[in-house]
């Protein structure tokens, strides 16, 4: 923003609230969650969702654990209206889920209202009406606070006097000032306390009081004075749910609800991925996981994110960002070397010590959350391009293709295949770091092929193994032969006794390959040359004796 532009902007007023205290709470519990997508996020899609979309869209909602569902304006339009009375005339709504209509305070628009929720068992009849100066400025052509305060006031009588038109339904009230976030407190407090006198809840029977923060004018902390302010001063605060209603205008939705919970919030409405008007609503699944993340649990469930955002991006048209919090495809992928080898590490050490100790918090450098308990695999967590160090391709080999490289061995493996990504300038799949690894390091026949080979266990020298073997040398074919305490070591003085003479064996490793097939292994040997270079080399073969012999060829050949 260009320097002339910036005079026009003011500064938000901060809220007198020396005495504070929100800052020294913690979240301990979840909130009352209200699912708004049926609404708020329908009416912000460029293609609003059809019945029958809305339809699966609820039934998602009340199978991830929503109690209170906005189902959307049934005065509004036919297909808001015929909506609510396919979920109640075909027994849609679970009994433990109570359905919430948004609706002005206008008469014609709240009778509406009623004929559309009758026959439900419980619904949350929501009116509001916008009070913040600039709207009563603007949108009501300089109304007076009193004019505003009775609109208020006049919608609440008459949802009171159409109570007894739908006997069967149990009826809750809830108010919103429209535009509370940039209301002054006073005149807010006016507003609700004038609904609650009309309503007359008790402890027993409550009412909810919504606070939305409707634009975002200012920073999370005043929002959070603002809701502390408003739950000390509210009449008969121990007979209110109050809720919360933030967007995202400045970016900062999910820390405005969680300080305003803090502050004293009860209930907390918004959208699955913070779908919503303009920048979007709060959104409820980034702020349950938050929570899940310390230890507390929500009610909601998000153990197969997946799905969900399947569902969401069909029926909405919308997409969940690759760097959205929990649901993105990459928030749980390191490509950074050093992030890589630091998660490696943490998830190798917990495999160990979830052994003897099951019920071990959870601890991963880097991992907010074990990515499993949201149905993520731990497949993508590591992903390799010019960025990636040694240990994210070791990782990759080990949890995806079953290949547990010797510690040294990281160093080599790793600066060729990313040096590899760099050529390629793109992310490298984990089926092309298996393909380069053993194309670089394992079953390498040139100079050096094994063909044939036979060990004899049972020689005149005791525990002594002999090894006949067929190979070819720079495409010569030749037969050697050598003794030894086993395999390897017999191996290698067959290619001593051909004059293989400049290198030694300096450590060796094997195991099952695991994931692939049963009748797999894989043999690691590392090798010496006489001028001080040190190489790993892999065989793999059904046979672990065969394993080893390739992998010690292999390393040979990489001296070369």
């Amino acid at each position: 923003m260009q320097a002339s532009s910036i005079s026009k902007y003011r500064p938000f007023p901060p809220v007198h609230l020396p005495d504070r205290t929100w800052p020294d709470q913690t979240i301990t519990r979840a909130p009352v969650w209200c699912s708004v997508d049926l609404r708020d996020g329908n009416q912000a899609l460029p293609q609003p969702m059809s019945i029958e979309e809305k339809l699966e869209f609820f039934d998602l909602l009340c199978r991830t654990g929503f109690k209170q569902i906005e189902i959307g304006f049934p005065s509004a339009a036919d297909t808001e209206f015929n909506f609510c009375r396919r979920l109640i005339e075909e027994n849609r709504i679970p009994d433990d889920v109570t359905i919430q209509i948004l609706v002005q305070t206008r008469e014609h628009l709240i009778r509406r209202s009623f004929e559309a929720i009758a026959g439900a068992k419980k619904a949350i009849v929501h009116i509001y009406n916008s009070t913040s100066p600039l709207q009563r400025r603007v949108t009501f052509g300089d109304a007076s606070r009193e004019q505003i305060r009775d609109i208020a006031v006049e919608g609440a009588r008459l949802v009171k006097d159409l109570v007894p038109t739908v006997p069967g339904t149990e009826i809750i009230l809830q108010y919103s000032p429209e535009s509370f976030s940039d209301t002054e407190l006073d005149f807010a407090l006016e507003c609700c306390n004038a609904v609650i006198d009309v309503w007359q809840p008790t402890p027993e029977k409550k009412m909810i009081i919504n606070l939305p923060d409707t634009v975002q004018w200012t920073t999370p902390n005043v929002h959070a004075d603002q809701i502390e302010w408003m739950c000390r001063h509210l009449d008969r605060r121990d007979s209110l749910l109050v809720s919360l209603h933030t967007h995202n205008d400045r970016g900062t939705g999910t820390a405005a609800t969680e300080l305003g919970l803090m502050a004293g919030a009860d209930r907390v409405e918004g959208t699955l991925f913070g779908n919503g008007e303009r920048t979007g609503n709060l959104d409820i699944v980034n702020v349950a996981l938050n929570m899940n993340s310390h230890g507390i649990p929500t009610g909601l469930d998000f153990s197969d994110i997946n799905r969900l955002r399947e569902v969401y991006e069909r029926v909405t048209r919308m997409t969940v960002g690759e760097r959205h919090p929990y649901a993105g495809e990459l928030v749980f992928t390191a490509f950074s070397g050093s992030h890589q080898d630091a998660i490696k590490k943490g998830l190798d050490r917990r495999d160990r010590e979830l052994k003897d100790h099951p019920d071990l918090p959870w601890g991963v450098p880097y991992l907010t959350i074990d990515p499993r308990d949201i149905g993520r695999s731990y497949e993508a967590i590591i992903r390799i391009n010019s960025q990636s160090g040694k240990g994210g391709i070791a990782y990759i080999l080990d949890r995806e293709h079953g290949l547990d490289l010797p510690k040294t061995m990281h160093p080599q493996v790793g600066k060729r295949i990313y040096d590899l990504a760099d050529e390629l300038g793109r992310e490298l799949s984990a089926d092309e770091i298996r393909d380069a690894f053993h194309r670089l390091f394992a079953n390498l026949e040139h100079p050096l092929s094994l063909k044939e080979y036979e060990l004899v266990h049972h020689t005149v020298e005791r525990g002594q193994v002999s090894c006949s073997a067929t190979v070819v040398l720079y495409d010569e074919e030749r037969k050697i032969h050598g003794l030894g305490n086993g395999p390897i070591n017999a191996f290698v003085h067959a290619m001593e006794n051909a004059g293989m003479k400049d290198f030694k064996v300096s450590d060796y490793r094997s195991h099952a390959v695991r994931g692939g097939s049963d009748a797999n292994a894989a043999a690691y040997v590392q090798v010496q040359h006489d001028d001080g270079r040190i190489v790993w080399g892999c065989g793999i073969d059904p046979s672990i004796e065969m394993a080893g012999l390739k992998a010690l060829v292999t390393a040979w050949n990489l001296l070369r």
